[in-house]
């Protein structure tokens, strides 16, 4: 009948995770090293159960006057305004209901959407990262669990910094770009979503203990306990498990056994 889910449809709803934290917080590289331990950065796109998509990819298309002052940095990409939030919210939905989803790119050399886009396979877990993907009410409340990356202000400018510089940028444009837009962004937009994270993890990548917890919570969703969380959260978004807030507390403090084993990465190359 209409309206009604068909036997087991719930079930193959992923359990979608936000990720956010300031600019070159490491947002990106924790995906990736969720991914790894999970066994899954190696596995056919089509055949993953665990699935990365960035907020990046959601920037707006630029009018001819918007992209001039990007590329003399001038434009603010930090801000909420730069983002197609309707889009991004209606890619969440569709993943949420378990659909394939076509992501647009986003170049940041020529500062454009490129006609090529790139195919989400429903997966069991979807990680979405990137600055501000908490500051928009309606995309905060598809997230079952929220992650803030949190690293000191020096370490992401001095990333940023290396980053932009290896692209060809010079680095007058870079600071002056930084204490103009990036900095009063953050601590304006970025910096107040903290409040809505489940799990706050400093350090980044290098706090393998906040890591392995969070790989251990969904491999737990992987292997079955996925219909548990449905169970619990049927009745609205944005509520984590008991389990997750229960852990809060030990991954902010360090108070656990579990093993930890580094693997180093290569910085990510992602805009923010």
């Amino acid at each position: 009948m209409e309206g009604l889910e068909a036997p087991g449809e719930a079930e193959k709803r992923p359990f979608l995770i936000g990720v956010s934290g300031g600019t070159a917080s490491g947002k990106s590289t924790v995906c990736a090293k969720i991914m790894e331990l999970l066994g899954q950065h190696k596995v056919d796109h089509r055949q993953r159960k665990v699935a990365i998509i960035s907020q990046d990819c959601f920037y707006k298309v630029l009018t001819p006057d918007q992209k001039a002052k990007a590329l003399k940095g001038q434009y603010n990409f930090d801000h909420p305004e730069a983002f197609d939030n309707e889009l991004m919210y209606k890619t969440l939905t569709d993943i949420a209901e378990g659909k394939a989803v076509e992501v647009p790119t986003y170049d940041f050399v020529t500062h454009s959407r490129l006609e090529d886009r790139i195919t989400v396979y429903p997966a069991d877990v979807v990680l979405f990262e990137g600055i501000l993907v908490f500051y928009p009410q309606t995309v905060r409340e598809m997230f079952h669990m929220k992650l803030f990356v949190d690293t000191d202000s020096d370490v992401r400018l001095s990333r940023r910094v290396l980053r932009d510089m290896t692209r060809g940028r010079d680095l007058e444009q870079i600071l002056n770009q930084y204490t103009t837009f990036v900095k009063p962004a953050f601590e304006e937009f970025c910096l107040p979503t903290k409040k809505y994270a489940d799990v706050i993890i400093p350090r980044g990548v290098d706090n393998m203990v906040a890591i392995n917890l969070i790989v251990q919570h969904i491999q737990d969703i992987l292997n079955g306990d996925i219909c548990k969380w449905q169970r619990g959260n049927m009745g609205g978004h944005g509520r984590s498990s008991k389990r997750v807030t229960s852990e809060q507390s030990e991954l902010q403090t360090g108070s656990t056994n579990l093993p930890i084993k580094r693997v180093l990465l290569e910085p990510s190359t992602r805009p923010h």
